[in-house]
């Protein structure tokens, strides 16, 4: 099998110190009935330092960074390969492994994230010369439950202490914001976060064709931007603008401290057997999913954190505050406006799903004064889908009918100020009627 378009893609990534990142090029897993061992095949050695967490259970090693040159999907089992769209962890570990994965995580970082099959503990993570190469083996034994548990709190309390990939990501939001920002005296220009979905350690979605989420959605992403930013009309934002991780509740905290008035996550699904599902699809935030579909999607992408090894965190979302519901609630009666008008001019460059208007509790959604949605925009287990989130043409029609809704969504709430331009029938604005009612 061929990984070319994943390897020139990483390959794309821009090194953060003058000298490149050692590469990956090969790992095998060693179980045993006392001792597993997960050894990576290394162009040089690089410090590791590791610790476990419980929720779920999972070992975590910390490294400089490195440019894996191995199939992303090398750490799952079979089971889990026909079935990564829901990224379940394995049922067939091999030992203390249940699946892992690895990646970047911010410039200069990396991390491998080892899904347990029970309480381990890291016993070494060793690098040493082997035969023309150099090796990290990083070896596991079992531990009894409760000191696991107490492991377990100190990796939580030592992931909190450390300098996590967000405060890059936040900075950079904040500069491109503040270097967006008009002169004094202008009219301020809404604030738009594009939220191109998971990335460095998250791949998200691997297609049949080895397209990788990560990559496709940060391109259109780039390209939505780019046409945003055209006439002036915005101050956009990314909340990546590279290959790095960032939390789902940082994603949505950049978009309140910019004070945004619209955020649209972007992603690609996948679906096993399902080479038939195709076209995007438009999701609101709801306590209570549309249908089985949107849960299994939210789901799927709720578990973004715990797939790159950060430590789960607690809802705070729900506030028991009047004035707060009556917010929130005005906010999501925005999100269904922008959704109805996003998925008429979308169908004017490019295929929908046949239920392209869902609703579910995404975290990334959750903002209670920033109107949002999630667009899918497309399946990369069909080919069709996938052959355009690969097409530079098609992106660029796609990212165009997305700009204009965008124009539409802020004509239609803010007229008396002039706003963004008003749509054009000819662009598909003409068979869009904006509606307040918010319901799927």
């Amino acid at each position: 099998m061929v990984f070319a378009p994943f390897f020139a893609a990483l390959a794309q990534q821009p090194a953060p110190v003058s000298a490149p990142p050692p590469i990956a090029r090969a790992v095998r897993l060693e179980p045993g009935p006392r001792e597993t061992r997960l050894i990576f095949s290394l162009s040089a050695c690089v410090a590791a330092q590791s610790y476990v967490l419980d929720r779920p259970a999972r070992a975590i090693v910390d490294l400089s960074e490195v440019n894996f040159q191995i199939d992303p999907d090398a750490g799952l089992k079979a089971p889990e390969k026909r079935r990564r769209h829901s990224r379940h962890r394995a049922t067939d570990a091999a030992g203390l492994v249940a699946s892992y994965r690895f990646g970047r995580l911010a410039p200069g970082k990396s991390r491998i994230v080892v899904d347990l099959s029970g309480p381990a503990e890291m016993i070494s993570s060793d690098c040493a010369p082997a035969a023309e190469a150099y090796e990290l083996s990083l070896s596991l034994a079992p531990q009894a439950e409760a000191a696991f548990r107490t492991a377990a709190r100190a990796g939580a309390e030592k992931q909190a202490a450390a300098a996590l990939p967000q405060d890059t990501a936040r900075d950079k939001a904040r500069e491109t914001a503040t270097a967006a920002a008009r002169p004094p005296g202008e009219a301020p220009r809404p604030v738009v976060v594009l939220d191109p979905g998971h990335g460095g350690i998250d791949t998200g979605a691997i297609g049949r064709d080895r397209g990788v989420e990560k990559f496709l959605v940060l391109d259109f992403a780039k390209a939505l931007a780019s046409k945003l930013r055209h006439d002036g009309h915005y101050r956009v934002v990314l909340t990546r603008e590279d290959d790095v991780f960032v939390p789902l509740r940082e994603r949505v905290r950049m978009a309140r401290d910019l004070h945004a008035e619209l955020f649209v996550s972007l992603h690609a699904d996948a679906l096993a057997g399902g080479a038939g599902v195709q076209g995007a699809t438009v999701y609101t935030v709801s306590e209570r999913a549309s249908d089985a579909e949107a849960a299994r999607v939210a789901e799927q992408e709720n578990k973004a954190d715990s797939a790159a090894g950060v430590e789960a965190q607690e809802d705070a979302s729900d506030v028991n505050d009047i004035l707060f519901d009556l917010t929130r609630r005005e906010t999501r009666a925005f999100s269904h406006v922008f959704a109805h008008s996003l998925s008429e001019y979308w169908k004017v460059a490019a295929r929908l799903n046949k239920n392209p208007r869902r609703s579910a509790g995404f975290v990334v959604l959750k903002a209670p004064d920033v109107p949002s949605v999630l667009l899918e925009l497309g399946y990369l287990s069909n080919d069709a889908d996938a052959a355009d989130l690969s097409a530079p043409a098609w992106r660029e029609k796609a990212a165009a009918q997305v700009a204009r809704a965008i124009d539409a969504f802020f004509a239609s709430r803010q007229p008396e100020q002039g706003g963004a331009p008003a749509p054009d029938a000819a662009s598909g604005g003409g068979a869009l009627k904006a509606t307040q009612s918010g319901g799927n």
